[in-house]
């Protein structure tokens, strides 16, 4: 599966870090990263010769955008246009939320499921067309700072299974009786939940583990009713009182 990682850090020297595989579908023919389009000569991009798009590049005005097949929707079909055009025109634009902006616009009935990677210094987004029971429909999602990970099934969606096993497995393994969980936010210094995968790291180690859960969360008073049979403390009472401490938003 094709994997985008960002960790965006805002202030930063190096706001930006962007790193992509491509392990699927390899075998199609593709020229290395260059400036392969007359008519885009700010665009420097890996090329797909079938198509004529690409998967992943960078222009002059330090625009990136990668692009990743939805689940299930490997390879080209009958019927709809190349998802390699979209990042050539992404970086037709000058900042990553003037092409954000612009994508919010993209007929999801015109390309097969993708999530689509935009990034700069300054900002970085998700635009996805996902497959529904309601039909096609495209969505653009702010990524925020810190490590947020793109694959076929979109941001971020594996990994709080993989945070909370490795929660669990600690307090397995030092016999603990209470764990801590150190932020809920979207992310730092703010109180806003919505869509934060620490709530779901969170559910998913309280339902599993036999001891106490404590929650920290020291920009709300009040947990989201996932959470609701959970213990909110502050950190001194958290941390003389849990054997295993993990810390999700610092």
């Amino acid at each position: 599966m094709c994997t985008v990682i960002i960790h965006r850090r805002s202030g930063h020297d190096w706001p930006l870090l962007l790193a992509a595989n491509r392990d699927e579908m390899i075998d199609r023919a593709w020229l290395a990263p260059g400036r392969h389009w007359p008519d885009r000569p700010e665009t420097t991009a890996g090329q797909d010769t079938v198509a004529g798009g690409t998967w992943i590049g960078i222009n002059d005005w330090g625009v990136v955008a990668a692009i990743l097949n939805g689940h299930g929707a490997l390879g080209p079909a009958e019927g709809y246009r190349s998802r390699g055009e979209l990042p050539l025109e992404v970086l037709e634009h000058a900042d990553a939320a003037a092409a954000a902006e612009a994508l919010q616009d993209v007929n999801p009935n015109a390309y097969r499921p993708f999530n689509l990677v935009i990034a700069d210094n300054r900002d970085a987004f998700c635009v996805s067309v996902s497959a529904t029971d309601w039909g096609a429909r495209a969505e653009v999602k702010p990524l925020g700072d810190g490590v947020s990970m793109v694959t076929a099934r979109g941001v971020n969606d594996g990994k709080p299974g993989y945070v909370s096993d490795k929660i669990l497995d600690a307090a397995k393994s030092s016999n603990a009786k209470t764990i801590a969980i150190l932020g809920l936010a979207y992310k730092a210094d703010i109180d806003d939940l919505r869509e934060s995968p620490a709530i779901d790291i969170a559910a998913a180690v309280a339902k599993d583990f036999d001891g106490q859960t404590l929650i920290v969360e020291p920009n709300t008073g009040t947990l989201p009713d996932s959470l609701s049979g959970l213990t909110q403390v502050d950190l001194d009472t958290a941390l003389d009182a849990a054997e295993v401490v993990a810390l999700l938003v610092d």
